[in-house]
């Protein structure tokens, strides 16, 4: 999507403080005992009571409400009364949904605690890479160097990058262009940012993992059981001197 008026900026506005809270009440929801299909309808009834539509179901028709992922479960994951919230869990909830024809996205990840020194360290360094991507985010800007400014940071904590998850655009529909935004340096992409564009920027790192596979339910993002990766997602406006953040959440 590119923005052309106010009242565009105003539905995305609208619509990211929405998604932005909806992640910020669940990941504080989250307990050991919990069931992810129990999280999810929390999640799914906040966005209900503020006459929002879940993206994934509205896109694809997702069977949840929004995507629960825990520990090797990287992205996607499908919300069961079989998956059961536990004590040192890596969680991951992934949270977009559409109002009156605008759409935002954003996730955020966190240890059930207690969780380790690692855990702490990799969720540290996924926060930091996308803080580092968005810094140098304007019109004109090679879509490239988002991931340049992704690789940088993991390879400085030490951290894998899964390569085929990626950002992208969003708007007046949930995944539109510009189409995969790589989550590290890819030298062939010479696409630029445009002033107006509506993107998201989802780095996904790892403790070893480089990509992911598609689990038997058709949906969950998979890396081997002996990894961990961690993801924070924001949707932003593209100006002429910086991006503007649609997702902030209202810390209360």
């Amino acid at each position: 999507m590119i923005v052309k008026t106010q009242a565009d900026i105003e539905g995305l506005q609208k619509i990211g403080k929405i998604v932005a809270n909806c992640l910020h009440y669940m990941l504080g929801k989250a307990e050991p005992g919990m069931t992810t299909k129990e999280l999810d309808d929390l999640g799914g009834a906040y966005l209900e009571l503020h006459g929002a539509r879940s993206g994934p179901k509205l896109a694809y028709d997702f069977p949840g409400f929004n995507c629960i992922s825990l520990n090797q479960e990287a992205a996607h994951g499908v919300p069961s009364d079989k998956k059961i919230i536990q004590k040192g869990d890596m969680l991951n909830i992934d949270v977009s949904a559409e109002l009156n024809g605008y759409y935002a996205d954003n996730g955020g990840s966190m240890v059930i605690p207690p969780g380790t020194e690692k855990d702490f360290l990799l969720l540290e360094a996924t926060k930091m890479a996308l803080d580092m991507a968005i810094k140098d985010v304007k019109a004109g800007m090679p879509i490239n160097r988002i991931g340049y400014n992704v690789e940088q940071v993991a390879d400085k904590y030490g951290f894998s990058i899964i390569e085929n998850l990626g950002s992208h655009g969003v708007g007046k529909s949930l995944h539109e262009e510009p189409k995969f935004i790589a989550g590290f340096y890819d030298k062939r992409d010479k696409r630029v940012l445009k002033e107006g564009h509506v993107i998201t920027i989802e780095p996904f790192l790892s403790t070893g993992a480089f990509g992911v596979d598609e689990e038997a339910d058709g949906w969950t993002l998979v890396t081997g059981p002996e990894h961990r990766s961690a993801q924070f997602e924001h949707t932003m406006i593209v100006l002429k001197d910086r991006a503007l953040i649609v997702t902030i959440p209202d810390l209360k």
